[in-house]
């Protein structure tokens, strides 16, 4: 079989079994089951595959029919236009984050002149990575609970060149953050645990998910320690889910000056900012 035969036939195979996006992931397994960029199966999608590579291929292919995500089948991911090593030690980066990193360059920007920022449960590390990478003057604290996760975030950091401007530590929240900072940004579990989710996603870890108080339990706990550790001027920044927008917007209200809501591009209400 050729490339393009085994590529629409995946494809078919995956979008019976419900993948949103059958044809990207039945391209992007392939490519890594022959070793090949993407653009390369179509430069040679008349190749003929061996059985070994067949094999191999379909393995990823009946993997990712049962729900688990094409980043931890391939091992990376693609994140503010940065590759991400993923494991399933992390949640796999979204495109849903990048309204908040996007805000976060901006303001870093404007603000000028060294700026101290914390990533609180960092996972594979791609807020604190990219906002160090677009932002020279930005030095970051990168926190999680997990041991592991901070193992791919410090990989990741490392190979994107930003090694020596982000920090990692383990704790809770801003627990273990020394001093008084100009930025937090944060995309904490902010799921209820009753939501039904794709299979994808949760195959992801259930820590890095769900949170109490149907979701919004952590992102309020850190609201609430946020203001006694900010610079003046400072900001917060946290991912959210339309579900616990009122309840997080309640409690910035209380705790901050100014808090407004940014929308993602799909007009979902993702990212709460709030100031001192």
């Amino acid at each position: 079989m050729t490339i393009v035969e085994v590529l629409k036939l995946s494809a078919d195979y995956l979008q019976k079994h419900g993948a949103d996006s059958a044809r990207l992931d039945a391209e992007l397994l392939l490519a890594h089951a022959l070793k090949l960029r993407r653009l390369d199966l179509y430069l040679k999608f008349d190749r003929t595959l061996g059985e070994a590579e067949l094999t191999a291929y379909r393995g990823l292919v009946a993997r990712r029919a049962k729900g688990e995500p094409v980043a931890y089948l391939v091992g990376h991911r693609e994140f503010m236009g940065l590759d991400f090593e993923v494991t399933p030690e992390v949640l796999v980066p979204n495109p849903d984050t990048e309204p908040l990193v996007l805000r976060a360059i901006e303001w870093t920007r404007a603000r000028g002149g060294p700026v101290r920022a914390v990533d609180v449960g960092t996972g594979s590390g791609c807020i604190a990575v990219a906002l160090a990478h677009y932002v020279p003057a930005v030095s970051v604290c990168a926190t999680d609970v997990s041991a592991a996760a901070l193992e791919v975030a410090g990989r990741n950091a490392e190979r994107l060149g930003v090694g020596e401007r982000v920090a990692f530590t383990q704790g809770s929240l801003l627990e273990p953050v020394g001093g008084a900072v100009d930025l937090v940004c944060a995309n904490l579990p902010y799921l209820a645990a009753e939501a039904k989710l794709p299979a994808e996603v949760t195959a992801q870890p259930a820590r890095a998910l769900y949170a109490g108080d149907g979701g919004s339990a952590l992102v309020v706990r850190l609201l609430a320690d946020v203001p006694a550790r900010l610079c003046p001027g400072g900001k917060v920044l946290a991912e959210i889910d339309a579900a616990i927008a009122s309840a997080v917007t309640d409690v910035a209200g209380r705790c901050f000056a100014g808090r407004r809501i940014h929308r993602d591009a799909g007009g979902r209400e993702r990212v709460l900012e709030a100031w001192s």
